[in-house]
């Protein structure tokens, strides 16, 4: 099924598929940011794929100079019993990319769950605010750059 999948993803997006991996029987693909709607609305809606459910959605930070930022979705084919995982990546100048809440509604918490967390924007997220941390707290915990400790004062502490 992997090579269905990768052979049916490249002859739809071509150079939008940056490169493929497969372990332990899984395949991973990395797909523009700029095409990852797409392709998730095709993965979902290909009667022969049907990808129908956004397990989850990540960030990650590769703490890099170029493609710093990334995100990660893990798909399933119910009726198929098939996973496939999508990342796609953005620079730390620009953490922006797509929402894919008009393709699976349940990436609305995700991906605020995720800019929360690192900062990536979502474009066209219905409802993009902080899901965990105060509206006016400026960082981003789970980036690699934010002190293990936290940044003292930034937040207030209940009291003992």
């Amino acid at each position: 099924m992997n090579d269905l999948v990768l052979q049916r993803l490249r002859d739809a997006f071509g150079p939008a598929i940056e490169g493929a991996s497969e372990f332990r029987g899984e395949l991973t693909v990395v797909v523009s940011k700029e095409r990852i709607v797409d392709v998730c609305r095709f993965l979902k809606e290909q009667p022969d794929l049907r990808f129908d459910l956004l397990a989850d959605l990540c960030g990650i930070d590769m703490y890099t100079p170029i493609r710093r930022f990334g995100v990660i979705y893990n798909l399933l084919s119910i009726g198929r019993k098939h996973r496939i995982r999508l990342k796609t990546f953005c620079e730390e100048q620009d953490p922006t990319v797509p929402s894919v809440t008009g393709v699976w509604r349940t990436a609305n918490w995700h991906e605020r769950e995720t800019f929360d967390m690192f900062g990536i924007q979502f474009a066209g997220h219905p409802d993009l605010r902080r899901m965990y941390m105060p509206e006016a707290f400026e960082h981003h915990p789970l980036r690699k750059d934010f002190p293990l400790m936290g940044i003292p004062g930034s937040l207030p502490l209940p009291k003992k």
